[in-house]
């Protein structure tokens, strides 16, 4: 079986930008211990940017992938799986920093620093790992959302 060409893997790579500028915000303590993280959040820049600058951003964003993106059948199906895959990671990110809030768990010291760093570094090495095996020509398999998004396609 042949890889697929280069173009396709890297715009499924680029779907991960969508969940990891959400969750780039959940690293502001290591960012403050260790300045070279900075340059994580570069990647995510125009993703952020976007959704500030844009009236509902975030939803518009989302709305475009998922008509323009996941529901084209003539769109390539590694890039239909990366981006809905993509916008479930994003969709959980955005439900975690909801339960932050609600929770108020950025007001508890060391709790809440612990808690965000966790997600921060899980997020990081989740886009990671897309990210690798996309660029190899693989499928991300992320277990239970992986066979979501299948059944989703």
């Amino acid at each position: 079986m042949q890889a697929p060409p280069i173009w396709q893997r890297l715009l499924a790579a680029l779907a991960y930008l969508l969940p990891w500028s959400d969750a780039y915000g959940f690293g502001r303590g290591l960012v403050g211990l260790f300045p070279a993280l900075q340059w994580l959040g570069l990647p995510a820049l125009p993703v952020a940017l976007l959704e500030q600058v844009v009236p509902f951003g975030g939803l518009v964003l989302f709305l475009v992938l998922y008509l323009a993106v996941v529901r084209n059948n003539r769109v390539p199906y590694l890039i239909r799986f990366n981006v809905l895959q993509a916008i479930l990671v994003d969709i959980v990110v955005v439900l975690v920093a909801l339960a932050f809030q609600v929770l108020q768990l950025n007001a508890l010291d060391f709790v809440g620093k612990t808690l965000s760093n966790t997600v921060f570094l899980g997020i990081l090495v989740l886009v990671a790992f897309a990210v690798i095996q996309n660029l190899r020509g693989k499928d991300a398999e992320i277990p239970s959302l992986s066979e979501a998004v299948r059944m989703q396609l």
